[in-house]
């Protein structure tokens, strides 16, 4: 897994329908605004893409993205009903936590893992924290749909590394989602869950 990806992550979005190209303008514009306010300093940042028109059924669009210094951030999307060009609306989005990253350099894995970052490798640690905002929010292992992808996510998990268990990064993970939002199954529910499939993956594989 590469430095600023993660397999889950916080959005940072602004859509919504606008009616001329000076719209777009003043977003585009109001959004360097938060960045300089946050410490990016203008000087160090910049927005590049090309203006032709990308389709995509029914709707066309253009996309721009912005970087500060050497690290793109985001993007923002000027899109329109092919039929009815006169129907436009902006997407505009980034990462917290690849703001976070881009606003004070420091090392990825720290950033976002905190102390576990040295004991278990990235993919791990990733699932865990994806696994732990899907069994929050009430998507369960299954077979198939939203649930075989827990499920995947799950799999992900370097047995060796989640020996000891898992519920001291899950608890991490659980405090840093609820920031966000209430999750519906407590943290010792999603350690129970992560720990029980693990063991039935062993189990399968020892049969």
């Amino acid at each position: 897994m590469k430095d600023g990806f993660l397999t889950s992550f916080v959005n940072v979005s602004r859509v919504q329908p606008i009616g001329s190209l000076d719209d777009y303008g003043a977003i585009l514009d109001g959004w360097l605004t938060v960045l300089s306010q946050l410490g990016f300093h203008a000087r160090h940042l910049s927005i590049y893409g090309t203006l032709t028109p990308w389709r995509r059924r029914q709707v066309e669009g253009v996309t721009l993205r912005f970087r500060h210094l050497d690290l793109p951030l985001g993007d923002i999307v000027l899109l329109w009903n092919t039929d009815h060009p006169d129907r436009m609306a902006v997407d505009l989005g980034t990462g917290l936590e690849r703001l976070a990253w881009a606003r004070t350099r420091a090392s990825w894995h720290p950033l976002v893992f905190g102390r576990f970052a040295q004991l278990a490798t990235p993919p791990t640690l990733d699932a865990i924290r994806t696994a732990t905002l899907l069994l929050g929010h009430g998507i369960a292992p299954a077979a198939r749909g939203a649930g075989g992808i827990t499920r995947r996510v799950i799999g992900a998990i370097d047995p060796e590394a989640a020996r000891l268990g898992v519920s001291a990064v899950v608890r991490a993970a659980y405090d840093y989602w609820s920031l966000f939002g209430a999750l519906l199954t407590p943290w010792p529910e999603i350690t129970r869950v992560i720990e029980g499939e693990r063991e039935a993956t062993r189990s399968a594989l020892a049969a």
